[in-house]
């Protein structure tokens, strides 16, 4: 039955009702992500066979770490112990490092080129905001191959890239593709700024405009309000481009693969990869997968708090 608040009629919503709309998303997540996430620790906690092959136990109170030892690969073949072996001798500590500088690096660059962009659009787009934001949406109508395809072509020795900078003395004859940190730097910033983009330009747009004006009202300068007003209202919404922007950027192994393929320039996700490739090293990689999976899920449990005190505080 309906009911009278305040003069209106308001329909009573069944108590049913957001769970059930909630139900598609969990589906998802648990096909798409909790299952597969299952069956990695399956692989990284069961055993090899007699030829060293990986053999998945399903069931967690057998799960075990076994002791089984791959000479090949030069650390211990049982999952997790392989992992802290690899970080002693030097086979995963290295990528790891540079894994945390490059991502550092790019999340950096993407702050400093994305912030720009989304305060303009948010608070200066007017009525072009719609083709900005379809502007901001076009990489990815292209897939991401494609698009680090394309800086391959620019960092060519006869790119285009090459060709500016000819025009600068002391740059000119520049060797792009030989292995170094800078196009794989640069395929990451190119690759993730989007995603750095679009929430903090959420979080922009939905600032209080009152607020702003109030700061001028008070004889505060535009830096001074950009500082002690928008920047720290935009907090969250930079905590959550950061978040939404590392996190895949942790997990990244294609873009090495495509502009910087060289051993002194390897990720933990290449790592990952090529220990997944070799059947004698899947309990490893599958290992080095759950691993970097609850690093990255202490950032998502710090993102989710401090969204939460500062919805507290918002209240």
């Amino acid at each position: 039955m309906p009911e009278r608040t305040g003069g209106r009629r308001t329909a009573r919503r069944p108590r049913a009702l957001w769970p059930a709309l909630a139900g598609p998303g969990v589906a998802w997540l648990v096909v798409f992500f909790a299952v597969p996430l299952y069956a990695v620790l399956a692989v990284a906690c069961g055993r090899d066979d007699a030829a060293g092959d990986p053999q998945p136990v399903w069931n967690p109170l057998r799960w075990s770490l076994g002791r089984r030892a791959v000479p090949e690969l030069g650390v211990p073949g049982d999952g997790f112990r392989g992992v802290w072996a690899g970080l002693g001798d030097g086979t995963f500590g290295p990528p790891a490092l540079r894994t945390f500088v490059y991502v550092g690096i790019a999340l950096a660059a993407c702050c400093l080129i994305g912030y720009p962009v989304a305060y303009y659009v948010a608070r200066h787009g007017g009525r072009r905001k719609g083709l900005l934001l379809g502007l901001l949406l076009a990489p990815f109508w292209i897939s991401y191959l494609m698009r680090m395809l394309a800086w391959v072509n620019l960092l060519q020795p006869d790119g285009y890239v090459n060709d500016v900078l000819d025009a600068v003395p002391g740059l000119s004859g520049r060797t792009w593709l030989d292995g170094g940190p800078v196009p794989l730097v640069l395929g990451l910033i190119y690759g993730y700024v989007p995603f750095f983009i679009l929430p903090l330009y959420a979080a922009l747009d939905r600032l209080d405009v009152r607020l702003l004006e109030a700061s001028r009202d008070l004889h505060a300068g535009a830096v001074r309000t950009f500082l002690h007003v928008t920047l720290p209202l935009s907090r969250q919404g930079l905590l959550a481009a950061a978040v939404i922007t590392a996190l895949p950027m942790f997990g990244d192994y294609y873009t090495h693969d495509l502009v910087s393929p060289s051993n002194r320039t390897t990720m933990i996700g290449n790592q990952i990869e090529a220990f997944l490739r070799q059947g004698s090293g899947q309990r490893t990689g599958a290992a080095m997968v759950v691993v970097l999976a609850a690093f990255l899920a202490v950032l998502m449990v710090y993102y989710l708090v401090s969204t939460n005190a500062a919805a507290r505080e918002a209240r």
